[in-house]
């Protein structure tokens, strides 16, 4: 029975209150087998996490997949740099963009698609102090209008 559609291993919630999303891809990861057991598990942390190009090739950093249990010496090292793998095309593009200066790769999520461990990065700029403030007096306006919108439709309000 093979696996189908897509379970969500780990999100980066902080990364869209932090950054400005531009674009994003999608990405394979290459991992070691008590890697992709801990993910089963759901035992991964993008909180630190971010992505770098070197010599052509894109690299996850500081991502936390913590160790397997029932691991022995095969053990994979947590905080481990991984290989993205990404099509030449892609990789071409994001290292022009990324030349361009001010831009940053971030890891928002990480998931299982059909059985496979794939990483959902973005191409972002980050946030001045004043757009998060505006963004969050955005959303919380938002909320009071749905509050009250949800009040008049059940005759309260």
């Amino acid at each position: 029975m093979k696996e189908r559609g897509r379970k969500v291993i780990a999100s980066n919630r902080k990364a869209r209150h932090e950054y400005a999303i531009l674009d994003t891809y999608e990405a394979g990861i290459a991992l070691q087998g008590t890697e992709v057991k801990s993910l089963r598990l759901g035992r991964a942390s993008l909180v630190d996490a971010f992505a770098t190009v070197d010599d052509g090739e894109v690299w996850l950093r500081n991502l936390h997949i913590a160790e397997y249990t029932q691991g022995s010496w095969t053990n994979h090292e947590p905080r481990r740099t991984r290989k993205l793998l990404l099509h030449r095309a892609e990789i071409e593009r994001l290292i022009g963009k990324i030349r361009e200066g001010g831009l940053t790769l971030v890891p928002l999520a990480m998931y299982f698609a059909d059985g496979k461990v794939k990483v959902e990065i973005a191409l972002a700029r980050g946030k001045k102090t004043y757009d998060k403030r505006a963004d969050l007096a955005k959303r919380d306006a938002n909320r009071e209008i749905a509050k009250a919108v949800g009040r008049r439709a059940k005759g309260m309000g």
